[in-house]
């Protein structure tokens, strides 16, 4: 396991042309400044997925156990699913629907969260909370206290994402500028890296909430997580599909 660095960090935006947005840490040790060479991760997820709350503390979790660094990719699910073949939850199978929530228990037992099946304000318009997340980034904060707060919000509280008050406050409690935040996510700088996160996961091949991706080797589904902790810990090179 590679060994962790005590470190003072500060973030620095890494713009890929106008739109698509990673994140390098630089930093110090004994006096000297350094340049992150972390491998990094690619996660993409949206708010509303309960696949995404399941597996977001175990992803963190593996993420520091082997010192990576993970680029926030917020995506418009219901986009994705209909680019990429998916369809959207009413129009499945009731087969698959009945499926499921089977799984969706048998995965809040294994996770021990109190995840609600079917939340009071669900499925909500994730516009606003995603592209807060990005907003969050842009800005150099670290999202992951919002995520966090923010999907137990939807999956444990019930409350509701769409509504900017909520919002707001769940930003301020993570220790963000929570009304700044929400004015940044409306502007159209957020709106082109929300459209560039959903161009980047197709050119991808990401398909749905949560992916993980290493190395161009795509893990899809909080089920995977084990997967890339296995590729993390070997040091192995990337499995591609092509021959």
């Amino acid at each position: 396991m590679p060994q962790r660095r005590n470190r003072v960090v500060r973030q620095l935006r890494l713009v890929a042309g106008n739109t698509s947005v990673g994140i390098v840490w630089i930093g110090q040790q004994q006096g000297k400044a350094f340049t992150d060479m972390r491998r990094s991760v690619g996660y993409y997820f949206s708010l509303p997925s309960p696949w995404a709350y399941l597996g977001h503390a175990a992803f963190h979790e593996v993420a520091s156990d082997y010192d990576c660094k993970i680029i926030y990719k917020p995506v418009v699910l219901i986009e994705l699913f209909a680019e990429t073949g998916g369809l959207p939850l009413g129009k499945r199978h009731p087969a698959r629907q009945r499926y499921r929530l089977m799984e969706l228990q048998r995965w809040r037992d294994k996770r021990g969260l109190p995840l609600h099946l079917e939340p009071k304000h669900w499925p909500f318009d994730a516009t606003l909370v995603d592209q807060l997340v990005i907003a969050a980034v842009e800005a150099g904060h670290d999202p992951d206290p919002f995520l966090r707060r923010a999907f137990a919000a939807v999956w444990e509280h019930e409350w509701d994402l769409a509504d900017a008050g909520t919002v707001a406050r769940l930003a301020d409690e993570a220790g963000l500028p929570g009304a700044a935040l929400v004015e940044a996510a409306r502007s159209e700088a957020c709106a082109a890296i929300y459209q560039a996160n959903h161009d980047e996961a197709v050119a991808s091949g990401v398909f749905g909430s949560p992916t993980y991706v290493l190395d161009g080797e795509i893990f899809w589904g909080q089920d995977r997580i084990e997967l890339l902790a296995d590729a993390l810990r070997s040091g192995r090179a990337a499995y591609r599909a092509d021959p």
